[in-house]
């Protein structure tokens, strides 16, 4: 096919994880549309979740467009409906039998794409683009890997992502204008400043303790989702946006659950992020500051070997005086270490130099090509 011709694509996302599935789906369909201009019709199961993700959607309507997107609820008949020339079934969710059946009869047959998780195992690279015939009909499905090397389908980042985080840094009444927006103090250059997007998590409450504790003081951005019923026992009350938790050194501010599209500003405007699934963990990564993963847990401990594979990529070319406290914080976060003050204050004294991987890190990333236009690319070659 030339590579000029327009696509069309279907994306089908079932909400699992509340942001997770749904962030990664909204973010590639928003690429396709207004960085490529491809008709784009994304299928969502959860029209709720996905309203503080992007809060133009409403959560009732039958079709709505926005962003250059078509949106249509994933539920009841599909009768009537042509697929596309391109079917996204994100993270292995399974399409409707009867789309399937379209997909057959359309003359050519669609590309069959399952996105799958990202993940820094070596089996991956192997795995990337490997095909899947249907046991029934004439459709073959393929597998497409998000990853760190060449050799999978890379990570989303839209073209002018790394101008605008230049701009933004570059621009201080920008940042400050955005924290004022959520109730955030800008005036304090001493203290560190922490966003917390994490799931319910077993060391929250003894990471805050440390940081009203700390050498530093910190303020703390954090929304309230998964991890409410942590946050409001480390208060000891009821909280909502707006409120401020001061303890010792710590401001603990609630601040409201901000948009997809304001989310990098976010990042941006911290010297330290925690983010948790997915697409935070991208975002973290393309915003060249510290981070801290709090994987998705999966059953039998299965997502404690894919974060050692992500540190094993991650932190390669970082010292050993700062690599070994670091993976130690990643594990006890994660559930498989203790989180002590003196894990925290460790990790805080490598913080300048954590700065400096982290930008290094998205240099080098940031050379590969990106997962929409990889993804381009591999579907023409199958038209």
């Amino acid at each position: 096919m030339d590579s000029s011709t327009p696509l069309s694509f279907d994306i089908f996302c079932n909400v699992i994880d509340n942001f997770g599935d749904i962030g990664v789906c909204w973010r590639l369909a928003r690429q396709l549309a207004v960085e490529h201009g491809f008709a784009v019709r994304l299928w969502v199961d959860d029209l709720a979740s996905f309203k503080p993700l992007c809060p133009e959607i409403r959560d009732v309507a039958a079709t709505q467009r926005v962003a250059g997107v078509e949106i249509r609820p994933w539920s009841g008949d599909f009768a009537g409906v042509i697929p596309h020339d391109v079917v996204i079934e994100a993270f292995a969710c399974r399409l409707p039998e009867c789309f399937e059946a379209a997909m057959a009869t359309r003359t050519p047959k669609p590309v069959w794409i399952n996105l799958d998780y990202l993940s820094a195992e070596d089996w991956v690279d192997g795995c990337h683009g490997l095909p899947s015939p249907h046991p029934r009909l004439p459709l073959t499905k393929h597998f497409f890997f998000p990853g760190f090397s060449e050799k999978t389908g890379g990570l989303l980042r839209e073209s002018d992502l790394e101008r605008r985080r230049v701009d933004f840094l570059n621009d201080p009444e920008a940042r400050n204008q955005f924290l004022e927006r959520l109730g955030i103090p800008t005036a304090d250059d001493a203290l560190l400043r922490i966003s917390l997007f994490s799931y319910q998590n077993l060391s929250l409450i003894p990471l805050l303790e440390a940081w009203t504790m700390g050498a530093r003081p910190i303020t703390c951005l954090a929304s309230l989702t998964r991890n409410r019923g942590d946050l409001e026992r480390f208060a000891g009350r009821p909280l909502s946006v707006g409120d401020t938790v001061r303890k010792g050194r710590l401001a603990l501010h609630i601040t409201p659950f901000v948009p997809q599209t304001d989310y990098d500003e976010l990042l941006w405007s911290c010297d330290l992020n925690f983010v948790r699934g997915e697409d935070s963990f991208v975002r973290a990564q393309w915003a060249a500051k510290p981070m801290i993963w709090h994987i998705y847990p999966q059953d039998e401990d299965t997502h404690h070997i894919k974060l050692d594979a992500f540190l094993g990529r991650y932190c390669a070319g970082l010292p050993e005086t700062a690599t070994i406290p670091l993976r130690q914080f990643f594990r006890a976060w994660n559930g498989s270490g203790t989180m002590t003050t003196a894990l925290w204050e460790t990790c805080l004294g490598h913080l300048a130099e954590l700065q400096r991987h982290a930008l290094e890190w998205q240099k080098e990333l940031i050379k590969q090509q990106d997962l929409c236009a990889k993804l381009v690319q591999f579907c023409r070659s199958r038209l």
